[in-house]
């Protein structure tokens, strides 16, 4: 297990046409980690892949690389299509771009999440947007990978015990049981190549898990059809789509943000009557303590 998982494609002369191919799409929110997952699972640095305040990948792009058992995978890294800042007329265009990359259907959708970020209102959105574009069906080709296993490696922790643990969003966990608790932890850091090959090969064992749950047959829909058909309002049709999206998201988060503000003042004005009622309690406990200390005064005299 100590070796390289991949052999470059390049390299790999005697392909044939029979060979079983499958086909990844990674979706996530910027900065999660899509493009050092992609290079991961490949087994070589293809996708560019740097730490970095904004997204690194600017437009969809497929690799694709043998595995050691002569397994062709091609992996469609994708920007932050469901970033708050992304254009809808952008994402429309992402998307079109990714069904025609993976015109024969996709085999796994990639959610890719942070342990390093607090799961949020955007990442639930961005998967509900999943859902709208590409129908409920969708769920049952989906699998999770969070990034970021270094840290906690280096905090003693586990994945299932505390990051899923009893603290976890309530809103993660209904996403994980839609996806039949199919998640693997990724370490995309590591120079351990029997980790780097353990890791990846949970991976494509979901991957064959979901193949088989779906009879061997990739996802397609409505859109691919008429990607091929050549439909000249299939880029309205999803930017529409992609934009209905992007607003009930900013309406989320602004009710979101109302309801933390509105705690916050009400756990402010708690406080405040608490300090209130202490103050009036030690002025009071003041009172008597001179009540007492004047009548003791007098019983002497």
């Amino acid at each position: 297990m100590g070796g390289s998982s991949v052999v470059s494609v390049d390299d790999w002369e005697f392909a044939s046409p029979s060979n079983n191919v499958k086909t990844l799409v990674l979706f996530g929110r910027t900065g999660n980690g899509k493009s050092a997952t992609g290079n991961t699972i490949l087994g070589k640095k293809v996708f560019k892949s740097k730490t970095s305040s904004s997204g690194v990948t600017a437009s969809c792009e497929m690799k694709t690389a043998v595995m050691y058992d002569g397994q062709v995978i091609n992996v469609i890294d994708s920007p932050g299509l469901f970033d708050l800042s992304a254009k809808s007329e952008f994402v429309g265009e992402e998307i079109l771009k990714c069904i025609g990359l993976a015109k024969d259907g996709i085999h796994a959708i990639i959610v890719v999440l942070s342990i390093k970020t607090r799961f949020s209102v955007e990442e639930e959105n961005a998967f509900r947007s999943l859902q709208t574009l590409f129908g409920s069906k969708i769920v049952d080709y989906m699998i999770v990978v969070f990034t970021n296993g270094d840290t906690l490696e280096n905090d003693d922790m586990t994945l299932d015990d505390d990051y899923l643990g009893p603290e976890c969003p309530e809103s993660l966990k209904a996403i994980i049981s839609l996806c039949d608790n199919r998640y693997v932890l990724f370490n995309n850091i590591t120079k351990d190549k029997e980790k780097q090959f353990e890791q990846v090969q949970q991976l494509l064992s979901l991957v064959n898990q979901v193949v088989s749950k779906n009879g061997g047959r990739p996802y397609t829909d409505e859109l691919f059809t008429k990607f091929e058909e050549g439909d000249i309002g299939l880029l309205k049709q999803i930017t529409d789509m992609v934009d209905t999206k992007l607003k009930e998201t900013t309406i989320r988060l602004e009710q979101r943000l109302a309801q933390e503000q509105e705690a916050r003042l009400d756990a402010e004005k708690r406080s405040n009557d608490e300090i209130e009622k202490l103050r009036k309690d030690l002025e009071q406990a003041h009172a008597e303590l001179g009540r007492r200390a004047a009548k003791f005064g007098c019983s002497i005299l």
